[in-house]
């Protein structure tokens, strides 16, 4: 087992003793909290800047003091467990992406994120079948995140069953050069250099980081470095070009899920699966791509943008096919590599105006994406024997084409509508090039829905809103879920092209209050039906095919409050009740050896947690520029998979962070810990759904620290 270093207890004495001891002038204004509470201003919602307190949406943002401060800044699962709705699992390997789910949608996801639409800057980290890589983007260099569920989430295509937009940082007017030095449990470290400013008419960030770890499991090490650039033009007034370029190296060990036995035994608990060692699952990544966001204002009552994008993606995954085998002699593994190729653009028309005394503004806009994976599976071990045998050489190409509109009618100083619609088509294609092994098993298959949404918000008072809205969603299968149809039959599988997307029927209705000047509270009930829902088939050596399961049933309720006491003291909480169920039987495939079992009406989804509760107690003494905070997280029972017959326990745990900040001339520095489960408990971070060879489990990290070390200068 891991153990607590007592270091960081050593370092942080120092820090305190150094802050008393230094004549510094502490940069206060920066520190001090405003005691009136506002609703953010967001954009994702409608496209254009607008108060989120006036929408009849369920929408948060997470801001940049949640984002960086005493955070490793790694994984988007960091800051969105704050978010009520997001289920944000870390799953302490770096060769996955985190676990992230809106209401249920992307719970059955172990590779990328599903079901949500993930953005940077209006730029699409989601490709036109669904696949979401967040991890493209540093969030050392984000200044919020902007997180939206419910049925407007249906007017940002396939797949929406959420929408996570990260908004970039904003360079300043005069130079900076930032540096940051981190460092942690199981020999994590990091560091982070900026340099920001602008220069006659061009803004500009240059961000690059390096990052690596030991992990926290046996065989679970990583590193990964990145590069971000931004440029902002400011042509004229009416016109600006901004753009974003972003670039990541990855190596990293699989530690691969664990059976129920090791996983609830103190002594293996952070081990792994021998295969896992003998098949050195790992992968191998690298990530380039640059997006523009062209704007220009004709009047004050008409902009279009124009966001094209283009990029490239190699990915090599080594996987065994023999998880639970217990020698080398008896382990396989097969290497899945893919060489992506991506393109798309936005094109968008904002209005505004009157309409009969009416104010209005309203969105007309198209979107093309097209995403082309030269893919190649080859059998690299055989029963502990090195081989070179292709099994897959194919390329995936998806494509979609959509037209949207989205509008806002103040139809009395009250009362607002909104509404919109968006034609989506997907077409996924097969062009097969192995056609020694099974014959040729190219093809296509083509998907096409219209999504409507309409809602209304009712401002009963200057600080009390009552919203309603109804809308349809789309969910296609990706290339993932319709790689195989049997995958029984092993390499000779086909394409599954004949899976049916998901529709589902969505109702929200809200609260949104502001109880004084410094309290704001938040309350959402939903209910959502969905028809075909995608679920697995089975999964037999490493390979999992996927099935239309009938109807399902999400419903619950979101809420939130925060508020800025007396004393320097704020506090927040969240809450999340979540009931997503099964509402028709059906067969699933269960063991790797065939056996099969019926998922009964009434079984809950796996990966959903039914209740899930954030809270945080912050206090900052701004004459030291001391900043402290206290979290606690509480996530239930949580199914793992279709048939329910395991379930990981539900968990509470408790973070500290704290540190210092100063100004001295034109520096400021500052000095953090973050210290995460205090109270060093086991727990299962994340599952892994339906795992064919129930290894079902990714415990989490005991007590860890993570200390870091700023420093700021402004020229």
């Amino acid at each position: 087992m891991h153990h607590t270093n007592p270091f960081p207890i050593k370092l942080l004495s120092i820090a305190i003793i150094s802050t008393f001891s230094i004549n510094q002038h502490v940069y206060a204004e920066e520190i001090v909290s405003e005691k009136i509470i506002t609703a953010p201003i967001v954009v994702t919602a409608t496209r254009v800047e607008q108060n989120s307190f006036d929408l009849p949406v369920a929408i948060d943002v997470v801001e940049s003091k949640d984002i960086q401060n005493g955070q490793l800044q790694m994984t988007l699962s960091e800051s969105l467990i704050r978010v009520p709705g997001i289920t944000a699992q870390n799953r302490t390997n770096q060769s996955q992406d985190p676990q992230i789910s809106s209401r249920g949608f992307g719970s059955r996801s172990s590779f990328g994120v599903r079901g949500v639409r993930v953005y940077v800057d209006g730029i699409p980290l989601t490709m036109p079948d669904g696949q979401g890589q967040p991890g493209v983007v540093d969030l050392s260099i984000v200044k919020s995140v902007e997180v939206m569920r419910g049925p407007f989430s249906a007017l940002y295509g396939n797949s929406s069953g959420g929408v996570i937009q990260m908004l970039t940082k904003d360079a300043p007017k005069t130079t900076e050069v930032d540096g940051t030095v981190m460092f942690g449990s199981y020999g994590t470290k990091r560091q982070i250099l900026e340099t920001a400013g602008t220069a006659e008419q061009i803004e500009y960030i240059l961000n690059t980081s390096n990052f690596e770890t030991d992990g926290y499991r046996d065989f679970s090490s990583g590193k990964k470095q990145q590069a971000t650039a931004k440029f902002k033009l400011n042509i004229s007034d009416d016109t600006k070009l901004t753009t974003l370029v972003n670039w990541f190296e990855q190596e990293a060990q699989d530690p691969i899920g664990l059976d129920r036995a090791r996983a609830f035994s103190s002594s293996t608990r952070d081990d792994i699966v021998p295969a896992a060692r003998f098949a050195n699952t790992s992968v191998k990544r690298d990530h380039t791509q640059i997006g523009f966001n062209f704007e220009h204002a004709f009047n004050q009552n008409n902009k279009i943008s124009l966001i094209p994008y283009v990029g490239n993606r190699k990915n090599a995954q080594i996987l065994t096919t023999t998880a639970t085998a217990t020698t080398k002699a008896n382990t396989s593994a097969r290497l899945s590599e893919i060489d992506r190729e991506f393109y798309g653009i936005d094109a968008r028309w904002d209005n505004n105006g009157m309409l009969a005394h009416m104010p209005y503004n309203f969105t007309v806009g198209l979107t093309s994406g097209e995403s082309k994976d030269d893919r190649l599976d080859t059998n690299i071990l055989n029963l502990g024997v090195s081989v070179n045998t292709p099994n897959r050489n194919e390329a995936n190409i998806s494509k979609n084409f959509d037209q949207y509109i989205q509008g806002r009618l103040a139809v009395t100083e009250r009362l607002d509508l909104h509404a919109g619609a968006r034609h989506t088509k997907v077409k996924l294609e097969v062009d097969d090039k192995l056609l020694t092994l099974n014959g040729d098993n190219s093809g296509s298959v083509e998907y096409q829905k219209t999504t409507p949404v309409i809602g209304a918000i009712w401002k009963a008072t200057e600080t009390l809103n009552f919203y309603a809205n109804f809308g349809k969603g789309f969910e296609t299968p990706t290339f993932i879920e319709a790689a195989f149809d049997n995958v029984t039959t092993g390499v000779a599988s086909k394409p599954n092209l004949s899976l049916k997307a998901a529709e589902s029927n969505n109702v929200e209705l809200g609260i949104k209050a502001l109880i004084t000047d410094n309290i704001r509270a938040n309350l959402t009930l939903f209910k959502i039906d969905t028809d075909d829902e995608i679920v697995t088939r089975q999964t037999v050596s490493g390979r999992s095919s996927y099935q239309n399961a009938g109807k399902t049933k999400r419903k619950g309720v979101e809420a939130s409050i925060e508020a800025t006491l007396d004393n320097n003291l704020t506090a927040y909480a969240s809450y999340t009740l979540l009931d997503a169920k099964f509402e028709d039987p059906f067969v699933t495939v269960i063991t790797a050896g065939g056996a099969t079992g019926t998922v009964l009406k009434g079984n809950s989804i796996p990966g959903t947690y039914k209740s899930q509760i954030y809270g945080e107690v912050a206090w900052k003494y701004p004459t030291l520029g001391f900043f402290s905070a206290l979290e606690g997280r509480y996530n239930s029972e949580v199914y793992v998979n279709d048939i329910n017959t395991d379930k990981a326990p539900s968990y509470t745990i408790f973070n500290v962070r704290a540190g210092f900040e100063q100004k001295l001339s034109n520096w400021r520095f500052k000095e953090y810990i973050r210290i995460e489960n205090i109270t060093d408990k086991d727990y299962i971070g994340s599952v892994r759904v339906n795992d064919g060879n129930a290894l079902f489990f990714e415990p989490a990290a005991g007590r860890n620290y993570l200390l870091g070390i700023n420093a700021q200068y402004k020229f």
